[in-house]
């Protein structure tokens, strides 16, 4: 046999490495339970992570708390004055205002849909909380803006900036938003201001990144006509270069707005504004489930309205606009309406004074109608319901989280796991991982070994190396060493913290949501892709759901479930499913028509089509969307812990609770890096594929 023969017969490096893992594994799962430090990492190789960042804490607070206060101090004044006006001023002239804005956005449509939600404002009584979380608002929005165009421009213009900033980005959208609050509360204290310097702070990222994009995409020949006209370096950046990127700056400038109003309602668990964040907070504590339907309502509305004003203005950027001639009111009718409406508004309410407030006979509260609407429901649904969740737990979620072999007993699964049992269910797995093999490859055998493992014995009871050693694998395979570097270095940030049985639980809760929104939202995909009036339908669910700040996901699910687990799982489900319903339908709707069309010369079948076509040439565009999901999933998983999860999101929970700045930065560090890892896999995967299928540019 020659030795070219001989090295051809060998396996592939990849499975080698493969097959190296596997008797590693096999190792640590036989001596699993007498060695228990494979499963407990032990708290002697731990470091005084927390204790160090608490020392460092003290000492920032103590020498530099007095500054910040006097900061938090003068920021509340306007804050203070802002909400005062808003709840002071008469309604029709806030409802005109709005009202005017909204044409002048997107027409007569928005404008009656924003009259029509701040008359629902004023008819339950939410009027003066809806107008705190406007000042709330008003007044972080312009300091994100402000942050996030003077780092977007210093990004732009200076390479080492640039560097600095896009990890300084990547980690800040990572960080789950209650981590944001922690040092911000230590150093501002209890208050509204809170609220708003961390709603500046999470905000600022889209319109960094929007800013740097959009100046970076200005076309060459825009340029070249300014600097031929003479202009300078600063001329050429305010009078050239912002005004072509106007319409990716507004972009930044929605998405802003969404992400510091989402932020406005989370920061709400600290009190002290009596915001709407506040009033459905304390309503779901109370299990007042009417109450915080009415009050989660108000808030769906005010994300509507504030996303399709936002968005409306950005989409008219590209319009010509004609100089009006004449004098100023003709030059200037927006303005000029608004004016009007403010005096016509404000002598109204002086002659009459039900427009200058609402008289709260007219308040109109079915709180306890809903309460009794929804009592009727569960007792009559109850049975169904509780089966849902009782199968979805025991057949799905505790094995993931626990193992089959603590989960299986003869009152649940019918039999106990017994040493026959597991037997058998390894014999299954073999054979499942041979049919993968005849159709997939050794990859879809080592998937297949891979689930087999966490299914059997849990996200809690795998072997810690074994998870480490996988993760960083499939980092190494997919990305290279800098990406498996990462991913071992953030893992073993976690055990040396103590934060690894927490984010194990937190990956459990994530994974279990994360498969049911990728095989549920890609059929949705798929369907809509497919049927035009199913994406008709679809469209502005998807909107909504994506429009909707966190906390109003948990109202509906606690309302049915009550808390718990499922409860979250089906929290994060309704908002991380989106993208997989969006992304999917995107990259089908995108394949070349000339690879259909040769496909359908070829005889192949609308499902053949579909199949060996559609989806494989889609499969880099779904894997962004997966991507998302898990994003999604683990930023609703920190708010989760509200339903009494457990995991890093109970922990950031508790170090806010306690103002327990070390486990704070440890939690949310350690769900960020989850969420980078992550991240840097998948994308890795899907730019592989990209190439593979010849469509990277």
């Amino acid at each position: 046999m020659s030795p070219a023969h001989f090295r051809a017969r060998l396996p592939a490096p990849n499975l080698l490495v493969w097959l190296v893992f596997g008797v590693l594994a096999i190792l640590c799962l036989i001596l699993r339970d007498d060695e228990k430090w494979l499963v407990k990492y032990p708290k002697d190789w731990m470091l005084p992570i927390e204790a160090g960042l608490e020392f460092l804490m003290d000492w920032f607070t103590a020498n530099f708390k007095p500054f910040f206060r006097l900061i938090s101090d003068v920021l509340e004044w306007p804050m203070r004055g802002l909400q005062a006006l808003l709840q002071a001023s008469p309604w029709p002239v806030t409802i005109a205002i709005v009202a005017i804005i909204a044409y002048a956005a997107q027409g007569w449509r928005l404008a009656a849909f924003c009259i029509a939600s701040l008359f629902y404002m004023m008819i339950v009584g939410y009027w003066d909380e809806s107008m705190s979380t406007l000042a709330l608002v008003g007044m972080s929005v312009p300091l994100s803006l402000m942050i996030g165009f003077v780092m977007g421009l210093l990004g732009f213009q200076f390479r080492w900036a640039r560097r600095v900033i896009e990890p300084t980005l990547d980690v800040m959208q990572t960080v789950p938003t209650f981590a944001y609050l922690i040092p911000i509360l230590i150093l501002f204290g209890i208050g509204p201001v809170v609220g708003m310097v961390a709603s500046a702070v999470y905000a600022s990222p889209p319109m960094v990144r929007n800013l740097m994009l959009g100046l970076q995409r200005v076309p060459d020949n825009v340029i070249e006509s300014g600097q031929m006209s003479g202009c300078s370096a600063f001329q050429l950046l305010f009078m050239v270069r912002i005004p072509a990127a106007t319409h990716t700056i507004m972009i930044g400038v929605n998405q802003t707005i969404m992400a510091a109003l989402a932020m406005v309602i989370i920061a709400a668990i600290i009190g002290g504004f009596a915001d709407i964040g506040w009033e459905v907070l304390s309503t779901m504590r109370k299990a007042q489930t009417g109450q915080s339907l009415l009050a989660g309502l108000v808030i769906v509305l005010i994300a509507m309205m504030m996303d399709r004003i936002s968005r409306g203005f950005a989409e008219r950027t590209g319009e010509i606009h004609v100089r009006r001639s004449g004098n100023y009111i003709a030059r200037h009718p927006w303005l000029s309406s608004m004016a009007t409406a403010i005096v016509a508004g404000t002598l109204l309410s002086w002659a009459v004074p039900v427009f200058s407030a609402y008289p709260e006979a007219w308040i109109i509260y079915p709180a306890e109608d809903l309460n009794q609407a929804v009592s009727w429901f569960t007792r009559n649904f109850f049975d169904t319901t509780d089966a849902i969740k009782t199968y979805t737990l025991y057949f799905f979620m505790l094995p993931m989280k626990a193992g089959l072999e603590r989960i299986a007993r003869p009152g649940s699964w019918g039999f106990e796991m017994t040493t026959m049992a597991s037997v058998i269910y390894w014999v299954i797995l073999v054979a499942i991982g041979g049919l993968a093999a005849r159709l997939g490859g050794w990859r879809s055998v080592v998937a297949v070994a891979l689930l087999g493992i966490l299914f059997y014995y849990g996200a809690s009871g795998t072997p810690w190396p074994v998870f480490v050693v996988a993760v960083t694998l499939i980092a190494l395979q997919v990305g290279g060493w800098k990406v498996a570097l990462f991913a071992f270095l953030g893992m073993a940030f976690m055990l040396l913290s103590g934060a690894w049985p927490r984010a194990m639980l937190s990956f459990y809760l994530t994974a279990t949501s994360v498969i049911i929104c990728f095989v549920a939202g890609g059929a949705l995909g798929i369907w809509a892709a497919q049927n035009d009036r199913v994406s008709a339908v679809l469209r502005p669910i998807n909107d909504t759901l994506q429009t909707m700040p966190l906390f109003v996901f948990l109202i509906p699910v606690v309302m049915v479930f009550l808390v718990g687990d499922f409860s979250a799982l089906l929290a994060i489900i309704m908002y991380a499913i989106v993208p997989a319903i969006r992304y999917t339908e995107h990259g089908i709707r995108q394949v070349d028509p000339v690879a259909i069309e040769a496909a359908r010369m070829m005889g192949c079948t609308e499902r053949q089509i579909l199949w060996k076509v559609r989806l494989p040439l889609a499969i880099p565009e779904i894997m962004v969307g997966l991507n998302q999901v898990v994003m999604f999933a683990l930023a609703m998983l920190v708010i989760a812990a509200l339903v009494g999860t457990k995991g890093l999101g109970q922990w950031v929970y508790d170090s806010l609770t306690n103002a327990r700045f070390g486990q704070g930065v440890i939690a949310g560090g350690s769900m960020a890096l989850m969420a980078m890892i992550a991240d840097r896999i998948i994308q890795s995967w899907a730019a592989s594929k990209k190439r593979d299928l010849g469509l990277s540019t």
